[in-house]
């Protein structure tokens, strides 16, 4: 399905009545649409889409039900459910970017496997909204879900570093390579990771903007795929790890979307791609590992290697003393029996900065929750041959002790927050499919228009 956003109504444009429920009689309806409508029983429940003949038997509008606790991105469903054509918004609505964004992601199919769906359906511009940037934020949600989305055979390291060179081309941004033997030295985690696998590892680092713009740096796990090493995981852990790169797919969403917002920060993004795979090569359970920042890291676990190639790509981007340093990753199980796959936990060492990603999330309605850095688990990371272990042995906490691990690789930053993203969608919803999924993107890219401020 195409569904796209026009800037005016056009004149076959059909009018869509949003109605809450309990509020049919009071939505201002003609007497015939209110007595069609009560005829099929639509009372306005969430999503339920009622179409309206006009007089000579054709389509002529639809009713769309909002329900009682409105979701603010459910014009989605409308993208799905309306048939084909122009459609607009019958009168004013609360929150238009939203809805016209809704409308935009609910359209999203992942169809690089499939044949092409060749059904159009096009919402004209609510009044109130700002169609540059309801596109530029579709643009970077599609952007995220296809590289999701697709399987480890495309999206490997290489693929991977292709997706940021074509947007760093776009955006007239320059990217360097590290990869292979070349990481020894200096990036010696993520070249033990990554070495097992088919595609040699690296650590793409794109930079953009004037240099002596306020530093924003971003950092995403670029794991294209997780066996889990020589502790390999079940088979029915294995069948989504194809997502294990969310991270960067959602990082390079968001430098995708800082980038044509021309927001004026210096901004850095730094994936640190790899394969855990199994070889002969590959990094062993108690192995002893030297990070680029000094510390030696007993692995107690091969399967918790995000936090390996993260930790010496966070160290790197430590050195510049960075205003804003932010990574994501789907870095843990543990954050997924907390929160769900809805709610992704977020870390902060800033509560002020802490604040503002609450109070941007719930703006965008693009949910994150804070959880704590809760000092005294950091001894849980002990080790007794190295300055820590990657794992703690009694399976606690394990998203708190995983963002206690990557802080210790973080001291110059001035804020940094770690985002423990699922970066999936397991349940259908009106503005998304089941799928990969941008989490946490809207929510960050609002909060820095309102710390940078385009000129």
């Amino acid at each position: 399905m195409t569904a796209e956003i026009t800037t005016k109504k056009s004149r076959d444009s059909k009018p869509i009545w949003f109605i809450r429920k309990g509020e049919l009689d009071t939505a201002g309806l003609e007497s015939g649409m209110l007595a069609w409508a009560k005829a099929n029983g639509f009372e306005g429940q969430a999503g339920r889409v009622l179409t309206i003949a006009g007089d000579n038997g054709e389509i002529a509008g639809a009713l769309f039900g909002l329900g009682k606790d409105e979701n603010r991105l459910a014009a989605g469903k409308l993208a799905t459910t309306l048939p084909d054509g122009a459609w607009h918004i019958a009168g004013a609505i609360n929150e238009p970017d939203l809805a016209a964004l809704g409308f935009l992601l609910g359209g999203y199919k992942f169809t690089r496997y499939t044949k092409k769906d060749k059904t159009s359906i096009s919402l004209a511009l609510p009044e109130g909204a700002d169609k540059a940037d309801v596109k530029r934020l579709a643009k970077a949600v599609t952007l995220a879900r296809d590289l999701i989305n697709t399987p480890t055979n495309d999206m490997g390291p290489e693929a991977l570093e292709a997706a940021v060179q074509e947007v760093a081309d776009e955006h007239k941004a320059s990217v360097n390579v590290i990869k292979g033997g070349a990481l020894k030295k200096n990036f010696p985690m993520i070249h033990a990771v990554g070495r097992a696998g088919s595609e040699e590892p690296r650590l793409i680092d794109l930079q953009w903007g004037k240099k002596n713009a306020p530093k924003v740096t971003l950092v995403g796990k670029g794991v294209c795929f997780d066996t889990g090493g020589l502790d390999i995981k079940p088979a029915s852990s294995m069948l989504l790890m194809k997502k294990d790169m969310g991270g960067a797919a959602n990082v390079l969403a968001l430098a995708q979307l800082i980038m044509e917002a021309k927001l004026p920060v210096r901004l850095r993004l730094l994936i640190p791609a790899v394969e855990n795979s199994i070889a002969a090569n590959a990094f062993r359970p108690s192995d002893v590992l030297t990070s680029r920042k000094g510390l030696t890291v007993e692995i107690g676990n091969t399967d918790a290697e995000g936090r390996l190639v993260l930790a010496d790509a966070l160290a790197l981007a430590d050195e510049e003393e960075p205003e804003l340093l932010i990574d994501m990753a789907t870095l843990t199980g543990a954050a997924r029996v907390a929160l769900g796959p809805d709610l992704p936990p977020f870390y902060s060492n800033d509560d002020a900065f802490a604040s503002e990603v609450a109070a941007s999330a719930t703006a965008v309605s693009d949910p994150v929750w804070r959880m704590p850095l809760w000092a005294p688990y950091d001894a849980k990371l002990s080790s007794r041959v190295a300055d820590m272990n990657n794992v703690t042995t009694d399976g606690f906490a394990g998203s708190i002790t995983a963002a206690l691990f990557l802080q210790r690789f973080v001291s110059k930053a001035k804020i940094w927050a770690h985002f423990d993203i699922f970066g999936w969608n397991p349940v259908e919803k009106p503005h998304s499919p089941i799928g990969g999924e941008a989490q946490a993107i809207r929510t960050l890219y609002h909060l820095l228009k309102q710390r940078y401020p385009a000129n």
